[in-house]
């Protein structure tokens, strides 16, 4: 299944006779919380999920959106009414970043058929409710594996020896600016690959052809090499494997991203323009 839906798709599925749980992801890095804009607005039957809350551990060592407790994941998204078996579509309403965290948390957690909304809530020319619906709970139960997940040493190896991308805007992964995390830069050996540079001018994803281009010249290629995905802490990283799915790649993500690399001292790290 291709990870996104268009509005159009989305629609005609709602319809339908399997339509699928939604969810309103709606968050923004440092911005107000999602929830108020839920309730003036959703499309119809759409679930609210908190991404601090629902989608990601409590700050801490593993950085400032660590994966969630298995467990508690899996309650989140029963209660949403995920079931294994019904697709799932999840949207925001700023450069689909929330949307592939949800995305990206299912797959690994192994359910199959999970959709972003592509272009986000803009894209949604049909109704919008305020009701908040009371789904009928789900039976998903989380199987964690199915996506490749990278811990701080094996985001290391990926920038040696195949491709790390660093998903964050270019400017951060400099070190010119730093306005979250501890320490200024990037991962010694990793890639700037600004996830601005997936959509198009709309906010929609770019064409696969033209993604596929755009990780060639960053340096994938067909000859086996690991590609890796990180950001500030493992969200907008999740829109970046989108992207590199609708390109034919297997993404390798690392959730603790920068903010749980730059927490230890130890880990080296690199500024300016070049990789290394």
């Amino acid at each position: 299944m291709t990870p996104i839906i268009s509005a159009a798709e989305l629609a005609a599925e709602l319809a339908g006779p399997t339509p699928p749980v939604l969810l309103d992801v709606r968050y923004r890095l440092g911005g107000p919380h999602g929830r108020p804009d839920y309730e003036a607005g959703h499309i119809p039957g759409a679930v609210f999920v908190d991404l601090d809350a629902e989608l990601a551990a409590p700050p801490g060592d593993g950085g400032r959106h660590p994966l969630p407790d298995v467990a508690a994941f899996g309650a989140a998204m029963r209660r949403a009414g995920v079931s294994a078996g019904t697709p799932v579509v999840a949207y925001d309403g700023d450069k689909g970043w929330g949307a592939a965290r949800a995305w990206w948390l299912l797959r690994w957690a192994g359910h199959a058929r999970v959709r972003v909304l592509d272009g986000g809530l803009a894209a949604w020319d049909g109704p919008l409710e305020t009701a908040v619906p009371a789904p009928v709970e789900g039976d998903f139960t989380p199987r964690p594996g199915a996506l490749p997940l990278l811990d701080a040493d094996a985001a290391a190896a990926v920038a040696r020896d195949g491709l790390l991308l660093d998903a964050r805007a270019g400017e951060r992964y400099r070190g010119e600016v730093e306005p979250i995390d501890p320490v200024a830069g990037h991962i010694p050996g990793a890639v700037s690959a600004p996830t601005g540079e997936n959509l198009d001018a709309e906010g929609r994803f770019l064409a696969a052809g033209d993604l596929a281009a755009r990780f060639s010249a960053l340096g994938a290629g067909p000859d086996g090499r690991t590609v890796g995905v990180y950001c500030g802490s493992g969200v907008s990283a999740a829109q970046q494997a989108v992207a590199l799915e609708l390109a034919g790649y297997v993404p390798a993500l690392y959730a603790g991203s920068w903010s749980e690399w730059s927490g230890d001292p130890a880990r080296p790290v690199a500024t300016g323009p070049d990789p290394s």
